[in-house]
């Protein structure tokens, strides 16, 4: 190891304290951040206004994007300058600066992708869990990094790392290769996850595809992505690929056994995103819950109920269950009220005063127009039955039929149409031989349309 604490660079820079040399590269330094400062400005403001029509997952990491100019900008001019003032003078400070600059430019890089990539497919706790974690192990392994940098013990203790050895299975590794191996392993991932987002948001902006064959594609795209940056990461390290064949026949006795459910629910979901039979925005109605179809994953899908609770339903019951859709491409439906009157009422004036309360509902269609119907004749009264459409049937018809029973009760008050109800008699008969009298008593209420008593 060496045995100077600090760095040539740091050394440099204390035995050019004091001379003109460092005022002038304290000058082109001030004067390079005024640059970057605002360059970086101008390019905030034009990279703004255009993530104003971009989607949310561009929009996730414009704050990190943002923070990431200034430095990059200031990594960019410095890096100019040492080169042009290098034959002149000494550029130690320089040289100095663009350690942090490199670091934190690659902090908020890093910090900027991960927003990208974790921004999909994942709910916002999720997504700021990882980004934490994520954030804290980057900003450590930089930071680590530069202060090696400044103090110039990278390369020994780089060789340290090498000189570390020991075995794993038949597998004989070092501190260095493993630290390596890992790095590389989250790099290809990172990669590859940044190439699904990309794909995705294009997918997303296409406008002659079928929202669920994006989605397929989109989730199929970033899986067989995963795989090739994982395999192509091994590879890189150095372990033999063709090892994962028997983890594969493992994971396939596995799928056969114990994760037979899991296959078929991930089996289903795609089925599911390729026939269409489900859309985001449906209503439907299965193993009795019924919502709206909010998400469609390979797994299970959320069904948001009327009362705000979403309930997850695995994907292998929407495949052999029977699924109510309640969804149609006309976006109405039908709804039917009965109601009975009087035998004494004017029948057809009861007909006209059901299609009258219709009118002036919300969501009720006058075209086809509402139709009364006279369904049949009942014990206590004749049996009436009202037909209407509702628009937008998906959003719940029990509303509007409240309010066409509502309008019916007060035009029937108004007009005096009877609305019978069932009259029941008790007779009580007493057995005593000196009486041998029966008595009846009458506990209806004299409603309109009961038969008399025999």
């Amino acid at each position: 190891m060496q045995n100077h604490f600090l760095s040539e660079l740091s050394a440099r820079l204390f035995r050019d304290f004091g001379e003109p040399e460092v005022i002038w590269q304290v000058a082109v330094l001030l004067g390079l951040f005024v640059v970057a400062w605002w360059c970086a400005r101008l390019l905030r403001k034009k990279l703004d206004a255009r993530r104003q029509s971009r989607f949310e997952a561009v929009r996730f990491g414009a704050e990190s994007l943002n923070k990431a100019l200034f430095p990059l900008l200031g990594t960019v001019f410095v890096s100019i300058a040492q080169v042009v003032l290098a034959p002149f003078i000494h550029t130690s400070l320089l040289r100095l600066a663009l350690v942090p600059l490199c670091g934190i430019t690659v902090i908020y890089t890093m910090l900027y992708v991960a927003r990208r990539v974790f921004s999909r497919g994942q709910t916002e706790h999720e997504a700021n869990a990882l980004l934490y974690l994520f954030e804290k192990l980057v900003t450590v392994v930089v930071w680590v990094a530069m202060v090696l940098t400044v103090m110039g013990i990278q390369d020994d203790v780089v060789h340290w790392m090498a000189s570390v050895r020991f075995n794993f299975a038949n597998a004989h590794m070092t501190l260095l290769s493993l630290a390596s191996g890992v790095l590389w392993v989250c790099v290809t991932l990172i990669v590859a996850m940044w190439a699904g987002a990309l794909l995705d948001d294009r997918l997303m902006r296409a406008r002659s595809v079928d929202a669920n064959l994006k989605v397929v594609l989109a989730r199929v795209a970033r899986a067989l992505m995963i795989l090739a940056a994982i395999l192509a990461s091994l590879s890189i390290v150095g372990i033999d690929i063709t090892v994962l064949g028997v983890f594969g026949g493992a994971l396939g006795v596995g799928l056969g056994f114990g994760l037979q459910k899991i296959a078929s629910n991930y089996v289903s979901g795609f089925i599911i995103l390729l026939d269409r039979s489900l859309r985001l925005g449906d209503m439907i109605n299965v193993s009795g819950n019924q919502g709206t179809v909010t998400q469609i994953r390979t797994r299970y899908t959320v069904v948001r109920g009327l009362d705000g609770i979403e309930t997850l339903i695995p994907n292998e019951k929407l495949i052999t269950d029977v699924v109510q859709n309640h969804s149609s491409f006309l976006t109405r439906g039908n709804a039917k009220i009965a109601v009975q009157v009087s035998y004494r009422c004017d029948v057809e004036r009861a007909m006209q005063l059901l299609v009258e309360a219709t009118q002036g509902v919300e969501r009720v269609l006058q075209d086809p127009a509402p139709a009364a119907l006279l369904a049949s004749f009942g014990a206590d009264g004749i049996n009436l039955e009202l037909s209407f459409w509702i628009e937008e049937a998906a959003k719940g018809t029990g509303g509007v039929k409240s309010h066409v029973n509502r309008a019916v009760w007060r035009l029937f008050c108004e007009h005096g149409i009877e609305i019978p109800y069932a009259q029941r008699d008790i007779r009580i008969i007493d057995c005593a031989p000196r009486r041998g009298a029966e008595s009846v008593l009458n506990t209806g209420n004299g409603g309109a349309g009961a038969a008399p008593v025999a």
